[in-house]
């Protein structure tokens, strides 16, 4: 039989794992879609999952064993909003106070200094083997793409999609204030063509800008010529006055865009009235929006100021909106930059921290949706899913139940991609120690 931890490769027989019976896809006599935990047994062949039954109904001697005595079963899971680009730069450009002011002058001021196409692949390469190993199989970040950034960024982006293609699928999404369209409106034509020719999404920050109907109508007209999709950074703020996200439901309805459209953060709205947040999220239901919350970046950084202890969490309102049928998922976000000092892309942690800053849990239910099924569908991806055909990329645990995971999210877990073990370890932070000591950081 083979141990826990041991390599494994090709053929493998997985026996007595627990898996969200919502992740299982095509098994027989399991009760597929609740958030129970069920007992199963499956077969790993070619790098697909060939067998997927409860508990014992499958055969339980012979080679390539492995018993996993009740431990959680994962599917690879999904990173939905990312910022690859700005990561790791908090040793050479960190914070002074924590506030969001000082993230976007501390982020322009290193982007201005340092981001050549070196710094940026080397950056990206380091945040992308974090991922890989601790089990993510889907990564969409968003990418600075104000001139002259975007010449710089966006073809290294397109070369490392290529290089990490079937390990991990990654999407780009521009980045850049819808306010710069008020003195640049033909600027939109010439990220929109960018964003088209390397196969991303087209994204910006929303504001409460004047004409803000006129520049979201837009930009969503720009997808539409192009075909694409659209990401928005919306109402970062704990401004109850900041409402776009009604804003770009309503474009959405009067355009009559039908692309996918992701609107992340959305911060604002849980600082809203009852009534107006109400009329809010049933426009947003009715225009097909998705929602991503960003728990751990937005505790950081919302509500702070000197010397005063923060009177709200920082995010959206996740349950109300997913009782309306609005797909919602949680997200990475910052890792290790003025925007959030700490982070690893680790989804296990993020999805920890969420239960708990969002109350995901007593029941935990189906909320591993939020790293899972509801992100992929979100990102039009094939991933999020454990079931007969499909690749055997899989997160393996010690741990048990809900209580056992997240109690100890950076436990033991063994990584498999297409049934084969991830043998590469997290990276040193000081193979980045070079990018630190060129700008005199580290001196």
């Amino acid at each position: 039989m083979v141990a826990f931890g041991d390599l494994v490769s090709g053929g493998l027989r997985i026996r007595n794992g627990t898996v969200p019976s919502c992740l299982i896809d095509g098994a027989d006599d399991i009760p597929a879609g609740s958030g129970d935990l069920v007992r199963i047994d499956l077969d790993i062949e070619n790098g697909k999952v060939v067998r997927l039954a409860p508990k014992g109904q499958l055969e339980q001697e012979g080679n390539g064993l492995l018993d996993l005595d009740g431990g959680m079963v994962l599917p690879a899971l999904v990173d939905m909003h990312t910022h690859l680009d700005k990561g790791h730069i908090w040793p050479r450009q960190p914070n002074p106070d924590g506030t969001f002011a000082s993230a976007l002058a501390s982020v322009g001021a290193d982007r201005i200094a340092h981001w050549t196409a070196e710094d940026v692949r080397a950056r990206m390469e380091f945040a992308l083997k974090c991922a890989y190993v601790h089990g993510t199989s889907v990564v969409r970040t968003h990418i600075d793409s104000l001139p002259p950034q975007d010449e710089i960024s966006w073809p290294v982006f397109k070369e490392i999609r290529e290089a990490w293609a079937g390990r991990i699928t990654l999407q780009g999404s521009c980045l850049f204030g819808i306010d710069r369209l008020i003195t640049e409106p033909e600027f939109l034509i010439s990220i929109a063509g960018r964003v088209k020719e390397a196969g991303g999404i087209l994204g910006a920050v929303t504001y409460m800008i004047p004409d803000l109907e006129r520049h979201l109508d837009a930009i969503l007209r720009a997808a539409m010529e192009r075909g694409l999709d659209v990401d928005f950074h919306v109402d970062e703020t704990k401004d109850p006055e900041a409402r776009t996200l009604r804003a770009i439901a309503e474009a959405v309805l009067r355009t009559g865009y039908a692309g996918k459209v992701v609107c992340g953060h959305c911060c604002s709205l849980a600082r809203q009235g009852d009534a107006e947040a109400d009329e809010t999220m049933d426009r947003v239901a009715e225009a097909g929006l998705g929602i991503v919350s960003l728990p751990m970046c937005n505790m950081y950084l919302q509500d702070r100021e000197a010397g005063r202890t923060p009177r709200w969490r920082g995010v959206t309102l996740l349950h109300e909106m997913r009782s309306r049928g609005t797909p919602v998922a949680v997200a990475s976000d910052n890792t290790r930059d003025p925007f959030y000092a700490y982070g690893d892309l680790d989804l296990i942690e993020v999805y920890t921290q969420a239960t708990r800053i969002l109350q995901l849990d007593h029941p935990v239910g189906d909320w591993i949706s939020t790293v899972t099924t509801s992100p992929a569908r979100m990102l039009g991806v094939e991933a999020g899913l454990i079931g007969r055909g499909r690749p055997a990329d899989l997160i393996l645990f010690r741990t048990r139940d809900w209580s056992e995971l997240m109690s100890r999210p950076g436990g033991p877990r063994h990584v498999l991609r297409a049934g084969r073990s991830v043998t590469e370890t997290l990276p040193d932070y000081r193979e980045l120690d070079i990018l630190m000591q060129n700008s005199g950081a580290m001196a």
